[in-house]
């Protein structure tokens, strides 16, 4: 048994399948470096991240995929679930001991029938956080909010909010995986926060840190969005199939509603975000 292990990028993990190729051993499994082997008998081999070699090997892949398979390969490395390496790998090496372009429509085997599923996982993720990613606009004029998605999609949804909210700073954070992505209106930067602030890993940012304006946006969003439903034609199994629940604690239209008759506090609290840390 061959245990490969790597720093746990994507960028480690092509030069994992570089160094398989140049070694001429194929790994049984692949882990995150100070994961223990699978057995006392297995063979474990660290490879440091290169990334020439990690070009080579996606440049190669890219001139024997399509570009829609060519991007599996990086959801499914997005995708984080148990065996993701292994799948990769085996795809991987279908595909440079296939002698013909178009093996990622070769439905028959099981590592292309997987891929698909994943990307089409990947794919269904990406679109509903896109959908259901919701704003709070903070005293310094940032733009906040927090994700917890199955994956790890946030790379793919920037390119959508940089080209949608070019005018705008705004930070989209995953809580789950505690990092986000910064945009200063010029670039986007990943970042973590030093210490996850409560409010935003349940979904509500402290009102101390909120524009005075930001409760009346909310309220008057809940009120739109009670007002385009009609009870009459209510499907709670509908609902819950395009707005899945476990999402609904990131939705100001699922938030505790804000009563008409409350006043709405203009508090000028300098309070800032917590640091980011690049």
């Amino acid at each position: 048994m061959h245990f490969y292990t790597y720093d746990g990028s994507f960028e480690g993990l092509l030069t994992v399948v570089f160094e398989a190729y140049e070694r001429k051993e194929w790994p049984t499994q692949i882990g995150k470096e100070g994961e223990a082997p699978p057995g006392i008998f297995a063979t474990h081999h660290f490879v440091p991240t290169q990334e020439e070699k990690a070009k080579r090997v996606w440049e190669g892949l890219g001139k024997k995929l399509s570009k829609a398979a060519w991007e599996n390969v990086y959801k499914a490395y997005l995708w984080e679930q148990p065996g993701f390496e292994m799948l990769i790998f085996q795809f991987v090496r279908l595909v440079f001991s296939s002698s013909k372009a178009g093996v990622e429509e070769n439905f028959a085997d099981p590592y292309v029938q997987k891929m698909t599923v994943v990307g089409k996982q990947m794919h269904r993720e990406k679109h509903r956080m896109e959908a259901f990613i919701r704003f709070q606009r903070t005293q310094d004029g940032l733009f906040v909010a927090p994700i917890s998605p199955d994956f790890n999609v946030l790379p793919l949804v920037v390119p959508h909010f940089e080209k949608r909210y070019a005018d705008q700073n705004w930070l989209i954070y995953d809580v789950h995986r505690q990092y986000g992505a910064y945009y200063d209106q010029e670039r986007v930067n990943i970042v973590s926060l030093e210490e996850t602030p409560l409010g935003l890993r349940k979904g509500q940012l402290s009102p101390d840190i909120l524009t005075a304006v930001e409760p009346m946006y909310q309220q008057l969003w809940q009120a739109y969005f009670d007002h385009v439903n009609i009870p009459e034609r209510k499907n709670k199994k509908l609902h819950l199939r395009h707005m899945p629940k476990r999402y609904w604690k990131y939705l100001t239209e699922k938030k505790p509603r804000i009563q008409a008759h409350q006043p709405i506090q203009n508090k000028q609290v300098p309070t800032q975000m917590p640091r980011l840390n690049p």
